[in-house]
């Protein structure tokens, strides 16, 4: 397997452009399944996750082509062929369960494994199939199938128990071709979900509400395939500003949307940092004065819990104390111990995180244990005195684009060395 080789102790600097989101494209993909004819894509980035759900709507008898020197993708359906999702496909990933959705929408039938994905705690897909029978489907589970089937989605009055930006997004897609109106309840906020909506709004569907709690669906006979540019990942955005961070340097990250990664700079500022933006850019400078902050994890607008590994590493590196609280999922400090194994100071109480600035981080064998932990690893390698080989890198691969790369071009001695260790 492929490994990263880092020499820490370079200052980043320069402009990173931000690719698509692929929280946003994953779901955006599959819902090109609702309607025939082609699809056009842009700004979607080349990920591993991005290869994975384009095998299952190939899977699922769509046709596609993916430009990725323009990160333009088309899809092209005939007609759904197939509903039934293997196993083989979707272990790596969760987001295969959104095929769901579309596939109960245009067919009353969907066959798909129990999804893969991190291993970052409990993350029931319960919502999702009670929203489905909300909405007439009969639901079992046989030899690690989820089997689903209706005669015809009915539209209705469903509210999730918890906030989940996979359900919601998968009973939109459901719903834009159910008989009736659906109202859902408790629904993601996040910006991935409005760029769903949007991109079903233009394919036809009727949604109100979309980025707030309440989104309300009006279904209709037919969609209709559509040109669509897909936002641009403010995970990956946050990231990059972190990355400049951690390192004292000063970055711009170009191609974003500042609204969207206003949690994670409200944090920059509080720990000292100085944060300008414009349109469609951020950009992040040291400061001598630097501190540490409390940092709670939450749906959005909150922090995201995508950038808690991240933030994490940064945090090893600030003056003082940082407390950090995992609200999102129960298991997200995988790379704690390997953040120790670079001489972090970090205690973990409960869902509570306490991490005591040091003043350097030494270089270590590292390993990634899932693709937010990893950033956190690379971030941490920036920042340390020495040469850091960091292993299982496939993790990040599943959602950042060309990091080693644009981390380069930033100032960054980053080496990706081929089948370097298991």
């Amino acid at each position: 397997m492929d490994i990263y080789r880092i020499k820490g102790g370079k200052k980043l600097s320069g402009e990173v452009p931000v690719s698509g989101a692929k929280n946003a494209a994953l779901p955006i993909i599959v819902a090109s399944l609702l309607a025939d004819g082609e699809t056009i894509l842009k700004n979607v980035p080349d990920l591993k996750d991005i290869r994975t759900i384009l095998q299952v709507v190939k899977c699922l008898g769509a046709d596609y082509d993916f430009d990725t020197d323009k990160n333009s993708l088309r899809i092209r359906v005939n007609t759904v062929k197939n509903n039934e999702v293997p196993y083989d496909l979707v272990k790596t990933m969760r987001a295969s369960i959104y095929v769901m959705g579309p596939l109960l929408a245009r067919t009353g039938e969907a066959d798909v494994s129990m999804p893969g994905g991190c291993a970052i705690g409990e993350r029931p897909v319960d919502i999702h199939l009670s929203g489905f029978e909300a909405m007439g489907a009969g639901i079992t589970l046989e030899h690690g199938y989820i089997k689903a089937r209706t005669d015809a989605l009915k539209g209705t009055e469903f509210k999730m128990r918890g906030i989940s930006v996979g359900a919601t997004a998968n009973l939109m897609m459901a719903a834009v071709l159910a008989k009736g109106i659906t109202v859902l309840d408790n629904c993601a906020r996040e910006p991935d979900i409005v760029d769903l909506g949007n991109f079903l709004i233009k394919m036809g569907a009727k949604i109100t509400g979309l980025g707030t709690e309440r989104i309300e669906i009006e279904g209709v006979k037919k969609l209709q395939p559509v040109t669509y540019h897909v936002m641009p990942d403010r995970i990956e955005a946050g990231t990059y500003l972190i990355a400049g961070a951690v390192t004292r340097g000063e970055v711009k990250i170009t191609g974003a949307t500042p609204e969207h990664v206003s949690a994670c700079t409200a944090t920059l500022t509080d720990m000292g940092f100085a944060i300008d933006s414009g349109k469609d850019w951020v950009s992040l400078q040291p400061s001598k004065s630097l501190k540490g902050t409390i940092v709670r994890t939450l749906p959005y607008p909150g922090f995201p819990t995508d950038l808690q590994a991240p933030l994490m590493a940064l945090a090893t590196t600030i003056p003082g104390i940082n407390v950090i609280i995992e609200t999102i999922f129960e298991n997200r400090f995988t790379h704690v111990a390997e953040l120790r194994r670079m001489g972090a100071d970090i205690t973990i109480e409960g869902n509570v995180v306490i991490v005591k600035g040091v003043k350097d981080l030494m270089s270590a064998p590292i390993m990634m244990s899932d693709l937010r932990a990893g950033a956190a690893l690379v971030i941490a390698a920036l920042a340390a005195k020495g040469e850091t080989e960091i292993r299982r890198i496939y993790h990040c691969d599943r959602g950042y684009e060309q990091l080693d790369k644009k981390l380069t071009a930033l100032g960054a001695d980053i080496e990706r060395i081929k089948g370097g260790g298991l």
